[in-house]
């Protein structure tokens, strides 16, 4: 449980290190855009000062005219119109438009630099003045919108960092799971074959027919756990199958490997034939996990209910345990490999259950419902 807390708190510390580093880029483009915007109030201001030297050239020497000059002609970015005390065109600079469209094309842009800002004016006399309008610099626009630009890029990255993580880790979870699974089967399969030899030598020998019986049935339950692990390891064969008859022979086995103070209760009709495409050597195994993980968090006292019904298609089975319930927190959590409240296990059952019924069988199993202290309700669906 704690690797999964651990693997939570790294996704979201890199992601808040992701927002942190995003904020203050905007911040600190805001900042950078302010000042952007005041030096070009003061190169419009310090335009229109030269114009208004210029319109004045009596007392002006032909050195500092032409550097009134040098000073208009240097503006190439911010687009500027003046207008007349009248409120006719006088002359633009930096508007990019065709000569047809030139009086719409000013005028639009009059309308949009009347909005945002105030005119500087210009004095050419004491009884005539020309008004400069301006806009910010496609520089300065484009400025502004790149901490946006910025944040789109990092919550794209993030997105498809997290999916390419999530694939990683499946896909490796997929080999573990392909490889502890047939070294299982195979580790398991020749121990089996000592023991079954093992049993016929012990019937020659006139032993104990209660104990051969017993010793058969251990046998038998580890051929059944090698095939298990046999079809995890490949793809298993599904074939239409009673699901009650599968959810009885499963009940039957946990009773009586199971305390007298666990009682099992059904509520559907042991006769009634739901059929459903199905592996009943490992759906089999889905419910025993289910229900031994029911019976530790019951504390081997306590009431497990099975129910079964059908709704649109699907074969709906509820578990239901009456033990410590699970937080909310840990309603996915639960079902990933290496999860347990438990000192001893590897917390892999609920993660094999998920993968038995959600990749081999293509159904859903989930937690429908939880109460600390009071229980929790695994729901699984299958296709019918």
């Amino acid at each position: 449980m704690d690797i999964y807390i651990k693997r939570r708190r790294i996704k979201i510390l890199l992601l808040t290190i992701a927002v942190l580093i995003g904020v203050a880029s905007l911040l600190y483009t805001n900042w950078l855009t302010k000042k952007m915007a005041i030096e070009e109030r003061n190169k419009v201001e310090l335009w229109a000062e030269a114009i208004e030297q210029i319109s004045d050239t009596k007392d002006l020497g032909s050195e500092y005219l032409n550097f009134l000059m040098e000073v208009t002609s240097k503006n190439t970015t911010i687009p500027i119109i003046v207008v007349n005390a009248d409120g006719s065109l006088n002359s633009d600079a930096n508007i990019h438009y065709n000569e047809a469209r030139k009086e719409e094309v000013l005028q639009n842009e009059l309308k949009k630099m009347k909005d945002r800002v105030l005119p500087i004016r210009i004095d050419l006399s004491e009884n005539d003045y020309q008004l400069l309008y301006y806009r910010e610099s496609s520089i300065l626009r484009n400025l502004r919108l790149y901490p946006l630009v910025q944040l789109f890029v990092i919550v794209i990255f993030i997105i498809v960092a997290y999916f390419a993580f999530n694939a990683t880790n499946q896909a490796e979870q997929n080999q573990v799971w392909v490889g502890m699974s047939k070294e299982t089967a195979h580790q398991l399969g020749t121990p089996i074959s000592s023991l079954m030899a093992w049993i016929e030598l012990l019937k020659l020998k006139n032993v104990d027919e209660n104990l051969i019986k017993e010793l058969e049935q251990d046998t038998s339950r580890l051929e059944r756990i090698t095939e298990r692990f046999s079809k995890i390891g490949s793809k298993p064969e599904l074939m239409h199958l009673d699901v009650v008859e599968v959810l009885n022979s499963s009940v039957d086995y946990l009773k009586r490997r199971s305390s007298d103070k666990v009682k099992f209760e059904t509520s559907y009709d042991k006769e009634k034939h739901v059929e459903a495409p199905l592996n009943a050597a490992l759906f089999s195994w889905v419910i025993e996990n289910i229900c031994k993980n029911a019976i530790d968090a019951m504390g081997n006292n306590g009431t497990i209910t099975i129910s079964l019904k059908e709704k649109n298609g699907q074969v709906c089975i509820d578990i239901t345990d009456t033990g410590v319930g699970v937080p909310k927190n840990h309603y996915k959590t639960i079902f990933q490999p290496g999860y347990s409240t438990k000192k001893r296990g590897w917390g892999l059952g609920l993660s094999l259950a998920r993968r038995i019924v959600e990749i081999y069988h293509k159904g859903k199993i989930f937690i429908k419902y939880s109460e600390l202290g009071k229980g929790t309700t695994f729901r699984i669906l299958l296709n019918k």
